[in-house]
Order: structure tokens, then C-alpha cells, then sequence
């Protein structure tokens, strides 16, 4: 029976209530934390312009942590993710020419330039937003780029603004981290994130959808080949990776021929894309056919 290998993602989804709330409320009269900005003084309390002001550069203990614990088999990627909610991380912005001007001598020079965040595209295409853990790490990557110190879900939510789905944790440093789209969106909502292929309550809805199909007789959830990373040392990190994140095993009836396999496939993709927690939870998957024991 053949195996179907080419990652799938689910339809385009609506974001989430909170997202959508926290992006509408960027930029207005208040803070991040409600208090207006309306009255504020230079004085006392209010002198401390940020969170960061005593930051030394360095990455989040917690994090390297969970880095450490991940490489070394004690730990996993929901781990990783889960340490970046307290984490602070920077934001690279560079200078972007907004209108140039042509001297009196037909030279070409900058009238007005913008700061604009910096974003990626990643192999398959999508938008990814880069962070870097340590100021170190975002010099030795963009020298020019200016260094804006936010919290991991700060950072999250910039992403879902800016279109990306991937958030990129210190390209080109020793371990690059992916967090994938549904870690991005429990980050910038501030919940808890479990990967797709331990979800149980994913793994119930997918069950049930595929026993509307006779010819499916079981169906289990495992890692996908994108899930682990390499790091620059060349060893293999069990998290990480840009995906597929969910292997799909399907085991069929016998006797389907490939006309009949390829129809079953497509209708239960339709029954999975239909529904909101499977859009939510997965990011890409792959799917196996395998027959069913006897």
C-alpha cells in the first residue's frame, strides 16, 4: 500500500478571539498592561521607561535550560516553548530607505529612512519572524540591525501581525529553534502549548472524524519527520524543526485499490480542514497508509 509523504496544511483560519483582541488594542491610549499613558511623568516610579532596563544581553537562563535538557534526552519541545513565556528575547529592526533624493549633482542620497522589522522566508515559502535569545546572537547575525528588547509573547504577537507563522529563534546560532504556528499563536495568547503528535484531545477529534470511514480501521498520531532540528555541530535535536510536525498513520481495510485510497484520503483531509481544533493545533502533516493487522 503506498505511502502519501507530501506535507498538508490545514485551510486558512480566522484568528484566534484573543489574538485578534490583543492585535486591535496595539498602539492605543494604554499600555500593555492598561494603564494609560495619559499623565505620565519622568518622576519616581514612572522614570522606568521599560522591563529591560537592567538587561545584560545575555539569554534567558530558562531557556538555555530547556535548550540543554531537549539536546540532552530530558526534556522536549513543549518545554522549550514553555520557557519562553517568561523569556525576554530581541526583536531585529533595520533601517528601510522610505524616499530618496537626487542632489543638485545627480547624486543619489537618503532623504528619509524607516525602521522596519525584519522577516524571513522559509523553505517552504511562509513568512518567519527571527528572535534572538542573547544581543550576541543578533550582532553576529545583522551587525546593523537594532537590538528591541520584548517578551517572547510580545514577540508572538508581532509575528501574527506581520503575517508570519513561524517564529525563528537565533538563526545561524548553535541551535536554531523553530516555534511553529500553533506555538506561536498559544505564545501570543499566553496559553500553554502541547505539540500536535501527544495532543489527546486533538487525537480524539482526528479519531472520530476517521470513523466515519469504514475502510479505516485505526488511526494513530506520531512525530513528523519535521519535527527534529540539526544543530551547527551536526547533531540531531528532537524538536525544533519548521515541519511537517504530525505523522498521520492510517491503517485500511484491504482490497482498496489506489483509485479508492486516494478518494478516502482527500475525504477525510476534508473532515479534518472542516474542523476548528484540528486548524488550530496543526501546523503541517504527513500521512502514512498502512494495511490494517488481520
Amino acid at each position: 500500500m503506498p505511502d502519501v509523504d507530501e506535507p498538508e496544511r490545514p485551510a486558512a483560519r480566522h484568528l484566534p478571539g484573543h489574538i485578534a483582541a490583543a492585535l486591535a488594542g496595539a498602539g492605543g491610549a494604554a499600555d500593555s498592561a492598561g494603564q494609560p499613558w495619559s499623565g505620565r511623568s519622568l518622576a519616581g516610579d514612572d522614570a522606568k521607561i521599560h522591563n529591560f532596563e537592567d538587561d545584560d544581553g545575555r539569554a534567558d537562563a530558562g531557556y538555555l535550560a530547556a535548550v540543554a535538557a531537549l539536546r540532552e534526552g530530558r526534556g522536549d519541545e513543549a518545554g522549550v516553548v514553555a520557557s519562553l513565556a517568561t523569556a525576554r528575547v530581541f526583536i531585529p529592526i533595520v533601517a528601510q530607505l522610505a524616499e530618496e533624493v537626487e542632489t543638485d549633482r545627480g547624486l543619489h542620497g537618503d532623504k528619509q529612512a524607516d525602521m522596519a522589522l525584519v522577516t524571513l522566508k522559509a523553505a517552504d515559502g511562509r513568512i518567519a519572524l527571527p528572535a534572538f535569545t542573547s544581543a550576541a546572537a543578533l550582532a553576529a547575525w545583522h551587525p546593523e540591525a537594532r537590538p528591541v528588547a520584548v517578551y517572547a509573547a510580545r514577540a508572538a504577537l508581532s509575528a501574527v501581525a506581520e503575517g508570519a507563522e513561524l517564529l525563528v529563534l537565533d538563526p545561524g546560532a548553535e541551535v536554531t529553534f523553530v516555534v511553529r504556528r500553533p506555538g506561536v499563536w498559544a505564545l501570543a495568547q499566553q496559553h500553554g502549548w502541547v505539540p500536535s503528535y501527544t495532543d489527546q484531545e486533538l487525537a480524539g477529534e482526528m479519531g472520530r472524524a476517521a470513523s466515519r470511514f469504514t475502510a479505516i480501521r485505526g488511526i494513530e498520531l506520531l512525530p513528523g519527520r519535521g519535527v527534529a532540528c540539526s544543530a551547527a555541530d551536526g547533531s540531531i535535536i528532537p524538536g525544533g524543526g519548521a515541519g511537517p510536525e504530525l505523522q498521520v498513520v492510517l491503517y485500511l481495510a484491504d482490497g482498496l485499490d489506489a483509485g479508492a485510497v486516494q478518494q478516502l484520503v482527500a475525504g477525510l483531509q476534508a473532515e479534518w480542514s472542516r474542523n476548528v481544533l484540528f486548524g488550530e493545533r496543526v501546523d503541517s502533516l504527513e500521512i502514512k497508509l498502512r494495511r490494517a493487522p488481520d
